[in-house]
């Protein structure tokens, strides 16, 4: 197997999506990449030197869950970066081997990715580029 997997993308969630866009506009010096209401969710990302990306969040509904949940203020999920879908298809497997539950590789135009938590709930992901 290789070598662990580097950062691919850190999405935080925020109070105010505006006031977020204009802080980490500046912050970054750049304008996001992405900029739009996901249905669910609505996200701005940025695109970062060495090809990582960062983005913020904001959902329609307040959390009411006592553990961590991506609709409170603060971190919403961490990716790790991975060359392809048979990479994902390894991790998979390591997870399983792992005993850590996870959600199956989901393939999306953007993307792959391969979601799970950690043992504080704090949701984390391999995540491909598509092919």
């Amino acid at each position: 197997m290789a070598e662990f997997p580097s950062i691919g993308h850190v999405a935080v969630t925020v109070t105010d999506i505006d006031r977020g866009r204009e802080w980490y506009s500046r912050l970054f010096d750049s304008k996001p990449v992405l900029d739009e209401d996901a249905g669910s969710f609505y996200h701005v990302v940025w695109a970062l030197a060495g090809g990582s990306l960062f983005g913020i969040h904001t959902h329609p509904r307040e959390n009411d869950q006592p553990d961590f949940s991506e609709f409170r203020t603060g971190l919403d999920h961490v990716a790790f970066a991975v060359s392809s879908r048979a990479d994902l298809e390894s991790w998979e497997k390591r997870l399983n081997e792992l005993g850590i539950t996870h959600g199956g590789i989901v393939d999306a135009p953007y993307g792959s990715g391969l979601s799970f938590r950690d043992p504080d709930n704090l949701p984390l992901e391999f995540f491909a580029p598509p092919s």
